[in-house]
């Protein structure tokens, strides 16, 4: 299986760079990919880096298949996922590129500024149905969520709904949309709808709540510096996997979006850099 077709060729004065990555993946690292291929190929002429998003899943799913260089994934990998791998003699390599924090929004006109984990367990499941009874208005919470496939789902699942002992699904009154974008948008004109994503999608058009662990814990804001500190609850790290140590273009483009350029380019998009 031919897992990248990108090479490094030696020029006459010195070592340049050529051929082609394909990056697959997270919806939430989506941007900040394109960012980091556009920059790379300025200083790189020869080399095309192409980057597409779909959620985590498909990244993984395009790793396997080998229709992909990197996948670009806001949750680890599942054993499933790292079984295939290793069935076709291959092990997957995992790098932190960037932290991000899990934005939990509302439309600026809702009162609400504020939940514990709890609350926002019970209303994801549908156990809390109206805004009034954490605070806010007596009218019918909307749910947004991403699609099964995305990772921002998957880790939403696992350490907020997971607090729900009960039922540990989403409401299957939730719309699942398919990107952080298109929660985003219906936010910005539905005064009732709650979705999630990360950080770097807000705008002023939605308001990121105050999240606290438990009630007697303090209410923290997704910021840059609530989640390099980790005292905002809902943070993760945003990973890159190749099969097997990435070698020539590959191992080039991942040592740049290391560097302090590339990770430059990563607080510029409001992520937060591992250096």
């Amino acid at each position: 299986m031919i897992l990248s077709t990108g090479f490094l060729c030696l020029a006459a004065h010195g070592e340049e760079l050529s051929g082609s990555i394909q990056i697959k993946g997270s919806d939430t690292m989506v941007n900040l990919g394109q960012a980091w291929a556009e920059t790379f190929s300025k200083e790189h002429p020869a080399v095309s880096v192409a980057v597409t998003g779909g959620g985590s899943g498909t990244g993984f799913a395009a790793l396997i298949g080998g229709t992909c260089d990197i996948a670009e994934a806001s949750r680890n990998i599942e054993d499933k996922e790292k079984a295939l791998l290793e069935e076709k003699g291959v092990e997957p390599v995992e790098l932190t590129v960037a932290l991000d924090g899990v934005a939990i929004v509302v439309n600026p006109e809702n009162p609400v500024s504020k939940l514990t984990l709890d609350q926002l367990a019970d209303i994801f499941t549908g156990k809390i149905t109206n805004w009034k009874d954490v605070g806010g208005p007596n009218m019918p919470i909307v749910i947004l969520s991403r699609e099964v496939n995305s990772g921002t789902h998957i880790y939403i699942k696992e350490h907020v709904l997971s607090r729900e002992k009960d039922f540990n699904e989403f409401s299957p009154s939730a719309l699942l949309l398919p990107s952080s974008q298109a929660i985003a948008d219906e936010v910005a004109q539905n005064v009732n709808a709650i979705g999630y994503y990360g950080i770097g999608y807000v705008t002023a058009q939605q308001k990121a709540l105050a999240i606290s662990k438990d009630a007697s814990s303090a209410y923290v804001e997704p910021t840059m510096a609530t989640v390099k500190s980790g005292s905002y609850p809902i943070s993760r790290p945003l990973l890159m996997y190749t099969c097997g140590e990435p070698k020539g273009i590959i191992k080039a483009f991942l040592d740049f979006v290391l560097s302090p350029e590339g990770q430059a380019i990563v607080v510029k998009l409001d992520f937060i850099p591992v250096k």
